[in-house]
């Protein structure tokens, strides 16, 4: 007989893993869409794929599907506001959100961002209780600053942030 496999522990181990937080945001009937997710990777450079895994339960998801298209946005520390807000199900969480139409497929580029990738849907794969989404990189920018971190279920920010990135 198989031991159940205890998912409260995979979830508290997985949580000692500090990662970036980005809001994917897509375009449904000219009105933006878009949902918090940490789960965000690089996956190659040539081509330029990126990755991001909504859960099955997301409402957003579906939505910004559709279109064929969605933006990355890198939130910056200054952003936990933002993480918060796009992380509740339900609601017009764009309200008095600044932001502008991405270069290549016009998602919701979320001003302030500390970096974005503007992306065509390439794969969706069954990933468990997730979907994991490989998105073609069309264009994509940057700005200076610090990234807020998700750490323990906890948002965090870096203690000691690099202040001259360019010499690294």
């Amino acid at each position: 007989m198989t031991a159940a496999f205890d998912t409260a522990r995979f979830k508290d181990v997985m949580g000692r893993f500090a990662s970036g937080v980005t809001v994917v945001t897509g375009m449904e009937d000219h009105h933006p869409v878009g949902f918090t997710c940490q789960s965000f990777i690089s996956l190659s450079a040539d081509p330029p794929f990126v990755a991001v895994a909504p859960a099955r339960t997301s409402t957003s998801w579906p939505r910004i599907a559709r279109a064929g298209s969605f933006c990355i946005n890198v939130l910056a520390d200054h952003q936990e506001g933002l993480g918060r807000s796009f992380a509740v199900s339900g609601g017009d969480k764009f309200v008095g959100v600044d932001w502008h139409p991405a270069p290549a497929t016009g998602a919701p580029l979320i001003d302030g961002s500390l970096a974005w990738m503007d992306c065509r849907v390439e794969l969706v794969h069954d990933a468990g209780d997730h979907e994991l989404i490989i998105g073609k990189v069309l264009d994509l920018g940057s700005d200076e600053g610090s990234p807020l971190l998700y750490f323990r279920s906890r948002f965090a920010t870096l203690a000691h942030p690099d202040p001259h990135p360019e010499e690294s």
